[in-house]
């Protein structure tokens, strides 16, 4: 019980630290914003929450589908999971604890299975961020025309390629690992995989980040910056592109989104403050609220048994 006390207690500090000490938006500064622009109705805080629940609901949907190839999982068990292993991995850098944290509601004989359906979980939803996020990105070249230097780009670009072509098969020649699992059982694994729950598995990561991005571009309709559906799209992908490939601690992860898109936006004019405090909120509505929840299954936790 000491230790699941210390998780939510823990938790609930790293939620506080970042609310109260964020060094690129007071929370002063964040309550007044909100105060003077008076956008906060209760029907639009029940739609913000309602898109919060949405977004969680397809996670929770896709952690049932692919983990029901290990052992059958109801969807009440799929949610306790999710947002339990939320809470406990908030303030883990890359969300590394969610992988023991799901893996550890699972008998012993399963978990090193269950942490590789989480890693390919999260693969999944990084695809698509990378998909839609290069697509993003190139509208947003082609739009706002940023001040980029294209032969260091290209350069760049060029010995990345040739350093990934280097890396893939130097990992094809030793025991290269991800996440403490070799490379050949990562493969093998997500061969072996049903075809129809990948499949799934991606439609579902497809219909949150629509939902999330949506609702993005929502809080800035919300005060009133003045930007089309499609350009604004433009911009949030390439965002979450950016934020992606950026490792943090994820209690941080607001920070980092936060300075990206305070750059991205600027392009069009839109004040740093309206950015970092639609950031902030989507943190709160999207991670915070739901690690609230996460953190009554936390404590209710109790360990499987291991004839399951």
């Amino acid at each position: 019980m000491l230790i699941k006390l210390s998780i939510v207690v823990g938790a609930f500090y790293f939620i506080y630290h970042k609310i109260a000490n964020n060094s690129t938006l007071k929370f002063s500064d964040f309550i007044d914003f909100l105060s003077k622009n008076d956008a906060f109705s209760l029907k639009t805080i029940l739609f913000l929450v309602l898109l919060s629940i949405l977004n969680w609901f397809f996670e929770i949907l896709k952690w049932k589908t692919l983990v029901t190839s290990i052992k059958k999982t109801s969807f009440k068990n799929a949610l306790e999971q999710s947002l339990g292993a939320l809470t406990a991995s908030l303030f883990t850098p890359n969300r590394i604890g969610e992988y023991g944290a799901k893996a550890i509601y699972y008998a012993a004989n399963h978990r090193k299975r269950i942490m590789l359906n989480n890693l390919l979980s999260n693969m999944l939803q990084m695809s698509v961020t990378a998909i839609l996020g290069f697509i993003g990105f190139s509208f947003f070249i082609v739009e706002y025309d940023p001040n980029i230097n294209y032969y260091k780009f290209t350069r760049f670009l060029v010995i990345a390629i040739m350093a990934f072509t280097l890396l893939g098969f130097g990992m094809t020649k030793s025991k290269f690992s991800i996440k403490g699992f070799a490379l050949e059982k990562i493969k093998y694994f997500i061969v072996a995989y049903p075809k129809i729950k990948l499949v799934l598995g991606f439609l579902l990561s497809v219909i949150r980040y629509a939902i999330f991005s949506f609702q993005f571009y929502f809080l800035l309709q919300l005060f009133e910056v003045d930007i089309t559906y499609l350009n604004a799209m433009a911009i949030i992908t390439t965002m979450y592109l950016l934020a992606s490939i950026v490792p943090s601690i994820f209690i941080f992860d607001v920070i980092i989104k936060g300075s990206i898109a305070v750059y991205l936006f600027s392009f069009i004019q839109v004040n740093e403050l309206t950015i970092l405090s639609i950031v902030t909120l989507m943190w709160l509505f999207n991670f915070v609220l739901p690690s609230i929840f996460g953190s009554y299954y936390v404590l209710n936790f109790n360990f499987p048994k291991n004839d399951e």
